[in-house]
């Protein structure tokens, strides 16, 4: 803040500010700069606000000075936002809360509505949005696609954004789609800051995840703007780019699968011995399919440009033309190390949950090895927007604004190859020379611990070690088993019209009209890939080096990457229980590039083994949308108060065309105990659906100043959001069963969109109370309902798809239906391996008989199949279906407008500066409730519908702003929400994301009035994000995140 000291200013009288719809946004953008202090008759003292407490003054006065419910941002001077990142900027605003992807805030949610349910816009322009979440993603990202239409605020750099507008209500001159809030990023305009102004800045970014990459990266930016002494043109041009490398431990666990404890019984054999197990056969039981430690390297490019061209050649006449550009290259290296069950298991304990868990799992690993996938994720995000806009005023009293713009976002691959996303699995077979090897993993705390033990039989120290030899992890025997790898693009074009007339009817009242044209086009294609290598029994080891040459695997500790998190000890003893540490790591890109070409030329003597296409899909969602709308404010006085009324309509009528191209899966083989392979017909197949509905929007607004410093406020508006992109995707995807269909819990599943889906529909009420008791203080509550109708629910059947047929169905008079009567009068365990097995011998041989014999011949003591046996057999044996099998029963998940739900809540927010001192404080705190909510003990082949995004959220910030000292300590909360009501798994798991809150700091420095320099800490308490399914042991993902830091030097000319 500076103090000068100055000559009173001439000041004109019977000059009255009229908050009109058309002054409202400059009028609120100026006022709170300048306050005048009493003084003596020649000199006045003049505080000038600058800096952070001027943005917050700024966003205060435009909240009080506008009408509904409105938040805003400000910059505090050119090229000076106070935020790196726009949506952590946004998540100090009451109601709203963010999503982060690496550790980077990437989407928001508002009053419980999430990132698809929010429109952004651009200086008043609908933006396309484009994002396929690959890079940072939970397991694989292998079904990810571009289906929503959620923004990613992470794109674009704050460097020349002026302002970000928060609309919490309905207004009929703002575009639809904004059930939670409309948020408008306004940049700067020249002619709105005349003269010549310039700044560049320039940041060292230390990121304390890095492993590999550079420590230090930077981020540059500059802002240049410019106007003619008539200030009848101006230039205005901004430029960033940044560059950020990063790591993280991260942590899954792939599908748990829902079963009745009498299902159960299939896992487990007489001698397992059960802990807590529960006393009903009908009870709900959940098991992991397998546990997956990673390590994720990351690297990010971010480009922004802006140029803005303005011509007013005449006071009546101003025109305005803009382009925007942003590039966001992202990319991936991750390294896992993973067990997968096979069963039967030896061991288990089951937890207190609703539907009991098992906390600790155990099984026999002699026939296992370590599993290490390469996966390599890179895309490159690109938004491209050209706007024109004429203002001209038609009379003194009448505006005619034409605006028009055409902007396109795209996502592209941007790995090697033309791949989104690159995945390469290796397998380390143990072999143990003496005692008994198992595998197992404990849920008892917030990680999973996976513990490989080798219990010795003969006591030899020498030949226990021996043993853990065979153990060690050594990259030259490596051996390749499966590569998957997909593609994605997603393309989404907006042209958009809009005109309209603003007339000031008379002193205290105002009338808007236009009508508004935008035609939007979103275009998803996604393709699936699938190679066999060394298949899944790694058949020939040592070929990754062979093939690719020796280094391109190294020796990896992925477990020891965490920090926050015990894993375990880092080495094996006879006779004790230690977690799985080591793995390998290399480039999936060049590992695949290497095997690929070999196998598909039939390496080793196999069978050629080209790279399959499994699923393709192209969809194309077209939205033409023509508005027509009508505002009419006015001020009056009510007991001597000022009042303001605005009443708005809104008639919007929209016509939807989807249509899709696809290869369906022509059919599923089974490859191995638990391993399926899904294959794409060489046959496109097309389907159209056209759909169209209109809507009516009101909005009614009303303020009344109870005093000069305390105004009350109430709103009513309907909105509508309409469903995400792959709800109305005509097209449909199959994934293959998890484990043979015989077994209980082992479904195929299947999504499929629904492009007759409505837009969710939204009446809002708002009532608050706010009190401006100080000039740069003020606190204010509110309260808000909104009745939703048309919530998009979800539907699951069980149904045929595509002719499919089950190989593995168990069903009489089929192959693997006489292989269960095979184990049963042999008396093996009713396995994967052994079912597996049998169902070859009887597929391969000419009688049931012979195959029973074969299969006893390589009966084990203990009943199972031999494991080399096995291995043989699942690298020699594909078995893919017949006419005999039965269709699959495949669970068909379906959207469907067929909810209605309720939210409520209350909004309190706050700041003060405690006079000269320099001292501040702001803070918020939001309660959202909503009246559906998830039941976790509810049956796993029924979908809920709930309300997800739901969370208490809550901030403050401490701020010392003086003597060119400007410091901030924030804290930002979120409490525990679901996120998701199916997991994909096919029991309809729900996603739960745990409590987070993050500690930042800011501090800043003028040096001179031209140069500061800046510091800021990023999460610096390292909090860590964990998703869970119905219960908190039901881990899904958890990741650590690493604080990061910023050193940045200004000067501004």
């Amino acid at each position: 803040m500076i103090i000068r000291k100055s000559s009173p200013p001439t000041v004109g009288t019977g000059i009255q500010l009229k908050r009109t719809a058309i002054s409202v946004a400059v009028a609120a953008s100026l006022s709170g700069a300048v306050h005048s202090q009493p003084g003596d008759a020649d000199s006045i003292e003049e505080v000038v606000v600058t800096g952070y407490r001027k943005s917050l003054e700024d966003a205060m006065n435009y909240k009080r000075n506008n009408y509904g419910v409105v938040d805003a941002i400000n910059a505090e001077d050119i090229g000076k936002f106070p935020n790196t990142n726009l949506a952590e900027a946004l998540q100090r605003i009451p109601g709203v809360s963010i999503n982060r992807v690496n550790g980077e805030g990437s989407q928001i949610t508002v009053r419980g509505f999430g990132p698809d349910f929010n429109q952004v816009t651009l200086n008043g322009r609908s933006l396309p949005t484009a994002d396929v979440p690959v890079v940072g993603g939970g397991t694989d990202g292998q079904g990810t696609s571009g289906a929503g239409r959620a923004f990613d605020f992470s794109n674009l750099a704050a460097d020349g954004i002026q302002t970000l507008e928060v609309y919490k209500t309905g207004r009929a001159n703002v575009a639809s789609g904004g059930i939670g809030a409309t948020i408008n990023v306004v940049t700067r305009r020249p002619l709105d800051n005349p003269g010549l102004q310039a700044a560049i800045s320039a940041k060292a970014i230390a990121d304390t995840s890095v492993d590999r990459g550079d420590s230090v990266t930077p981020e540059i930016g500059g802002n240049f703007s410019w106007t003619n002494e008539d200030e009848t043109f101006g230039i205005g041009l901004v430029g960033s780019f940044t560059e950020r490398d990063s790591a993280a431990a991260s942590a899954t666990s792939a599908n748990w699968n829902v079963v009745t404890f009498a299902d159960f019984q299939d896992f487990i054999t007489p001698d397992t011995v059960l802990t807590n197990a529960p006393t009903d056969p009908e009870a709900l039981v959940a098991l992991p399919r397998d546990s997956r430690y990673h390590f994720s390297e990351f690297t990010g490019e971010r480009m922004n440009g802006q140029l803005v061209v303005q011509f007013a050649p005449s006071d009546r006449l101003r025109m305005t033309a803009d382009y925007t550009f942003a590039e966001n290259e992202a990319e991936e290296e991750r390294y896992d190390v993973s067990n997968w069950f096979n069963r039967p298991f030896t061991e288990v304990v089951f937890d207190d949950s609703p539907v009991q868990s098992t906390i600790f799992l155990r099984e026999n690993a002699d026939n296992k090895g370590a599993a290490m996938q390469q996966t390599l994720r890179a895309t490159k995000d690109e938004l491209d927007s050209f706007g024109f806009n004429v203002e001209f005023d038609l009379a003194d009293n009448l505006t005619l604004t034409f605006d028009a713009h055409s902007s396109e976002a795209t996502v592209k691959p941007n790995a090697p190859g033309g791949y989104s996303r690159i995945n390469v699995g290796l397998d380390m077979k143990y072999a143990p020379v003496d005692g008994t090897l198992s595998q197992a993993v404990d849920y008892s705390g917030d990680i999973p611990i996976q513990i490989i033990e080798l219990i010795s039989t003969s006591g030899n120290s020498s030949l226990d070690s021996a043993a853990l030899a065979a153990l060690a992890v050594d990259t030259a025997r490596a051996a390749s088993q499966v590569a998957n790898l997909r593609t994605i693009t997603q393309e989404n074009e907006i042209d958009q019209f809009d005109i309209r007339a603003d007339w000031e009817l008379d002193a205290n009242s105002n009338l808007t009209v236009g009508a508004n044209y935008r035609s939007q086009t979103n275009v998803t294609d996604n393709t699936a890939y699938r190679q066999i290598l060394g298949n899944w029994g790694a058949e020939n080891p040592g070929d990754v080096e062979a093939l690719a040459g020796a280094g391109i695997l190294e020796e990896f500790c992925v477990s020891c990457r965490f920090e926050d998190f015990t894993i375990g000890g880092a080495s094996l003893d006879g006779n004790t229980r230690n977690s799985v540490v080591y793995g390998v790591r290399g480039n999936a890109a060049d590992i695949f590039e290497a095997l690929s070409p070999a196998y598909a030329a039939g390496y080793n003597g196999a069978d050629p083994r080209p790279l399959d296409v499994t699923n393709s899909d192209f969809d194309e969602i077209e939205e033409d949308v023509l508005a027509l709308y009508v505002q009419f404010s006015h001020e009056f006085q009510i007991a001597g108060r000022n009042a303001h009324l605005h009443i708005g309509m809104r008639y919007e009528d929209t016509e939807v065309s989807s249509s899709t191209s696809s290869l369906p899966t022509a059919r599923i083989d089974w490859q191995g105990n638990n391993d399926f392979a899904t294959f794409a017909s060489t046959s496109a197949a097309g389907l159209k659906a056209d759909t169209a509905y209109d809507h009516f929007l009101p909005s009614v607004d009303f303020e009344l100043d109870v005093t000069e410093d305390v105004k009350v406020r109430a709103s009513y508006s309907k909105t509508i959001a309409r469903p995400r992109y792959d709800n109305l995707f005509a097209s449909g995807t199959v994934r293959a069963p998890n484990g043979p269909t015989a077994l209980a819990g082992n479904l195929a599943t299947a999504e499929q969109g629904n492009p007759g889906l409505l837009p969710l529909e939204s009446d809002n009420v708002d009532v608050s109370v706010e009190w401006y008791f100080d000039e740069s203080s003020y606190v204010s509550i509110g309260l808000f309902d909104k009745s939703v109708r048309n919530f998009v629910g979800r539907e699951t059947v069980s149904e045929s798809l595509f002719g499919l047929r089950d190989v593995s169905s168990g069903a009489e008079g089929t192959r693997s239906g006489a292989a269960l009567d095979l184990l049963d009068a042999v008396g093996a365990d009713l396995n994967e391996d052994n079912l597996f097995a049998a169902t070859v011998y009887i597929d391969t041989l000419d009688s049931i008989a012979a195959a029973q014999a074969e299969f006893v011949a390589n009966q084990g003591a203990d009943g199972n199949i031999l494991p080399a046996v096995y291995e043989q057999l699942e690298l020699d044996a594909d078995l893919s279906p017949n006419a005999d099998d039965p269709l699959f029963a495949i669970a068909v998940n379906r959207p469907l407008n067929n909810r209605d739900a309720s939210i409520d809540g209350v909004e309190i927010q706050g700041q003060h500066f405690f006079g000269d001192t320099g001292f501040g404080i702001t803070a918020s705190y939001t309660v959202v409730n909503g009246d559906v909510g998830f039941n976790v003990a509810g049956a796993p082949d029924t979908s809920q519908f709930a309300l997800t995004g739901l969370s208490d959220t809550a901030n403050v910030t401490l701020i010392y702003e003086k003597y060119g000292i400007s410091a901030r300590l924030a804290y930002n909360w979120r409490d525990e929400f679901l996120s998701n009501t199916n997991d994909d798994s096919g029991f309809n798991n729900p996603i739960f994301v745990e409590e987070y809150g993050q500690v930042d700091l800011s501090i800043g420095y003028e040096i001179t009035d031209q140069l500061s320099v800046s510091f800021a800490g990023i999460n610096l308490n390292e909090e860590s994000s964990r998703n869970f399914a119905r219960s908190r042991t039901d881990m899904q993902f958890l990741r650590e995140n690493a604080a990061r830091y910023y050193l940045g030097l200004r000067y501004k000319f």
